[in-house]
Order: C-alpha cells, then sequence, then structure tokens
C-alpha cells in the first residue's frame, strides 16, 4: 500500500520583520504546501524502517519567526532565547498499538516549529539559500520525531548523515564539511 502523508503547513512569520534576504525578494513562502508534502512523503519513504506502522502518517509544520520560537523554547525547554527548530513528537518510542490503531488513519507523529529569522542567518552563514535552510531543518526535526536524538558527537554525526541522504531525494545537496 502506497504511503500517506498528511501535512499541516502553517506560515506564522511576519515575512516584514525578516532583516536580509539571501537573494533580492527571497522568502520562505518560496516552497509551496504541495512541495514540501512532496518532500515529506519522500523522506518518509527513505525512513520507514524508522516509522510506527500505520495506513498514514500526519505532521504539522509551523513556520515561525524568532519571538515565536523564542516563546515555545522558554516555555518547553526553559531556554529563553530563539532556536533553528523545535520537535514536539507525538508517540513514545516502542508505544504497543492495537489492529484498530493501524488501520485507522493517519497516524500523528508531531509538529515541527521553524524559525524563518534564523533559518535566513543560517543560510547567509552556510552560503545557500533559504529554502535549503529550511529543508535542512525541517529534515533535522522528522529525524527527532521518530526518536532520533544527538546527545553525542557521534550520534549527532549519524544524524547529520540522514539529513544529507533526506535532501539529496529532493534534489538538494549538502557538504558536512
Amino acid at each position: 500500500m502506497p504511503l500517506s502523508v498528511e501535512l499541516y503547513v502553517e506560515d506564522c512569520f511576519d515575512e516584514s520583520t525578516l532583516t536580509e534576504t539571501v537573494n533580492e525578494g527571497e522568502t520562505a513562502s518560496l516552497i509551496t504546501t504541495e512541495t514540501w508534502e512532496n518532500w515529506f512523503h519522500r523522506w518518509l519513504e527513505i525512513l520507514n524502517p524508522y516509522l510506527p506502522p500505520a495506513s498514514g502518517y500526519e505532521i504539522g509544520l509551523r513556520l515561525a519567526d524568532d519571538a515565536q520560537i523564542q516563546a515555545l523554547n522558554a516555555q518547553y525547554r526553559q531556554k529563553n532565547q530563539p532556536t533553528d527548530v523545535l520537535a514536539f513528537a507525538a508517540l513514545e518510542a516502542d508505544l504497543p498499538q492495537s489492529e484498530e490503531m493501524l488501520d485507522s488513519a493517519p497516524l500523528y507523529l508531531g509538529d515541527i516549529i521553524v524559525s524563518v529569522n534564523t533559518a535566513q542567518r543560517q543560510a547567509q552563514q552556510q552560503g545557500h539559500n533559504l529554502p535549503t535552510e529550511l529543508a535542512w531543518l525541517t529534515a533535522h526535526g522528522l529525524l527527532h520525531l521518530l526518536g532520533w536524538d544527538h546527545p553525542d558527537e557521534d550520534s549527532l554525526m549519524q544524524m547529520l548523515k540522514q539529513q544529507v541522504v533526506l535532501l539529496k531525494s529532493i534534489g538538494i545537496t549538502i557538504d558536512l564539511e
């Protein structure tokens, strides 16, 4: 059965708060909801071994500004500063599921929140465009939803390598060096 993905994209940033653009007129809205859906579909196909069994999956993606993500970071992580991406996983690892749960669609994996302001700064620092940075951060958030973490350098490198694979699947090349 083909993998189904229901994605809810919410642009919660005020484009006037973006201080600079990477290229004239470039904003996060260059990535359409349809593009996001296609990306998540490809990514979940690649990550299928890490997915809990279900007939479909649901994910929320919120594109926020620094003030919005700082408020969430302070509330949920007790860090009163902006960050680039937050991921709120809906499932516990090894959560038992009944046949009824497997047959009902879709399984909610959680929410990813990305700060467009921070992504914009990081894109400039890394020398690539804003959509590339947004894809990079969103892929990172997706891995967190599926239980990936990076408490040490080795696990961080494994996660970053997986992000490179995910981005390559959508035509974006990132060099980790």
